[in-house]
């Protein structure tokens, strides 16, 4: 700062003593001039010196680096959308979305009921849902590829979310018209609200109602019984059915011996009886 000042001073005392240069007697200008003439390099080599100083103190500006794409970041700077964060981080979803776009070249979009939203859901549905309902319900919000504004009238319903793959239970429709984009689900019908945020990697729209799936209010089909215990419940009344067989062959043996001994005990007690006559 104090080289600046002295710099400055020295500028304008040059300034001013050229003015009076050309301001005096022709006889008089030659003294001055010789005077003005040496001390004409030393204040360049000071001017020179200090513009060096000045250039070397300045600091110059920090390249901006803007980071990896931060989920909880962007919707904090949004506003508004504190229960869909609180969501994000309790289901670890958000840092599974910051893990796939810095590991993927698909991209993500995703659906962001704003606070609104949420309340105006049932009291208690949210403390109603387990931990693996409610990790399904923001991967239901999520598409597992960018969708840009222009693009959403190219999508093939059903649309796929990253919740699952049954498009009957996990199904979402969505439908463009003009710029109003509406979302189904068959349970709730919803209305893309704007535009978040986009990097052409993630896009963020905010929609006026939390997207529920059908899969949380369709029962499911009882599951079918498991085979192997079918087919071991018919070997074992098979097996108990040549038992029987088996039993039955055994008693049939039995009868047919005790026929046969009754049959030769007859003659031979004939035979004693006439023995036993003519010996008297």
């Amino acid at each position: 700062m104090f080289t600046y000042i002295y710099t400055t001073t020295c500028i304008n005392t040059l300034t001013l003593k050229i003015t009076l240069l050309f301001s005096t007697p022709f006889s008089q200008n030659m003294v001055m001039m010789k005077h003005h003439i040496l001390s004409l390099p030393l204040l360049v080599m000071i001017f020179c010196s200090s513009t060096t100083i000045l250039a070397q103190k300045t600091p110059a500006p920090a390249p901006e680096d803007a980071g990896p794409t931060d989920i909880i970041r962007i919707l904090k700077k949004a506003g508004g959308y504190t229960t869909l964060i609180r969501l994000l981080q309790t289901t670890q979803v958000s840092t599974q979305i910051d893990s796939q776009l810095l590991n993927s070249n698909g991209g993500l979009t995703l659906f962001a009921p704003n606070d609104n939203s949420f309340s105006s859901l049932k009291p208690g549905f949210l403390n109603s849902l387990s931990d693996e309902q409610k990790n399904k319900l923001i991967q239901f919000h999520l598409l597992p590829t960018f969708v840009s504004t222009a693009n959403f009238d190219t999508l093939s319903n059903p649309v796929r979310t990253q919740a699952g793959d049954d498009t009957f239970r996990l199904g979402l429709n969505v439908t463009s018209s003009g710029n109003q984009v509406n979302l189904t689900t068959g349970i709730v019908n919803a209305t893309v609200g704007g535009t978040v945020y986009t990097d052409r990697q993630l896009a963020v729209y905010e929609v006026d109602k939390v997207l529920l799936p059908r899969d949380f209010f369709v029962a499911k089909p009882p599951a079918p019984a498991p085979a192997p215990e079918k087919a071991k419940a018919s070997s074992s009344k098979k097996k108990s059915a040549d038992n029987d067989v088996v039993a039955g062959d055994d008693d049939s043996t039995s009868a047919a011996s005790v026929k046969q001994r009754c049959l030769i005990s007859v003659p031979v007690a004939v035979a004693t009886i006439i023995v036993a006559l003519f010996s008297w």
